[in-house]
């Protein structure tokens, strides 16, 4: 049942996306903008072992992807709550896991295509990683993306308009970019910043990808960032899903 229940939800938002192409090239701009003219500039820095500079800084144009990307998602619920279009989802059999779920896949798969298109494009200019590393860092996008987006959701049906919704989503998304390293490595950063980051979860994901993409699989970045990832994502789908449960519309 929650299956079929999240398959249908699924579909639904997945058609909606189809008839919105544009959304999906302008959602990936950005980072291909900062491919572009961001990442020349990373060649003469004192990267050492970290790997080069396009190992450095596609892994974090993939998360910033995914963060900006699937925190806002909420701003849709918010545009449906108005409309009495979750009271009418949430009146139904529907599982209230299979809500949220049907959403945040749906966010999730869109993210990880865009990053499909983002790695062709780093290839293009110069990055060279293993294709394990690669897929490692979509799996990375993927949890992400259902994680803040789950959480997205959650906030969006907690506030009452897009006025409240994007100051507070910008509160959150603009310091958690800023102290994971997703455009350069936190080693260069002094220490007090350094050990800051720490605090962030984001970063743990970051680091974990630039180990993937320089081949590195059994390290301690990859296990701290794999079980961060996946506590994380644990713990927004179920707030997500009570939000689902018991938010008033």
């Amino acid at each position: 049942m929650l299956v079929h229940d999240t398959a249908l939800i699924f579909g639904r938002y997945a058609r909606q996306t189809l008839r919105s192409r544009l959304a999906m090239f302008f959602g990936v701009l950005a980072p291909l903008l900062h491919l572009l003219f961001f990442g020349p500039l990373l060649t003469r820095l004192p990267l050492g072992a970290r790997g080069s500079s396009w190992q450095i800084l596609v892994p974090g144009l993939l998360l910033q992807l995914a963060l900006f990307g699937a925190a806002f998602s909420g701003f849709s619920v918010i545009v449906e709550k108005n409309l009495g279009v979750v009271d009418r989802m949430r009146a139904t059999p529907v599982s209230r896991l299979a809500l949220l779920l049907g959403r945040v896949l749906r966010d999730a798969v869109v993210l990880v295509l865009q990053s499909v298109l983002l790695v062709l494009a780093a290839l293009v200019m110069g990055l060279r990683a293993p294709l394990a590393g690669v897929l490692a860092g979509f799996a990375f996008v993927g949890l992400l993306a259902v994680s803040l987006a789950s959480l997205s959701c959650s906030l969006a049906l907690r506030v009452g308009t897009p006025q409240e919704f994007g100051p507070t989503v910008n509160a959150l998304t603009v310091p958690s970019m800023l102290l994971s390293g997703l455009m350069l490595p936190m080693a260069l950063a002094p220490g007090w910043l350094d050990v800051l980051s720490h605090l962030t979860p984001l970063r743990y994901l970051v680091d974990a990808v630039r180990d993937a993409y320089t081949g590195s699989y059994a390290t301690s970045h990859m296990l701290y960032g794999v079980l961060v990832a996946l506590g994380l994502a644990a713990v927004s789908v179920t707030v997500g899903t009570r939000a689902f449960r018991g938010a008033k519309a």
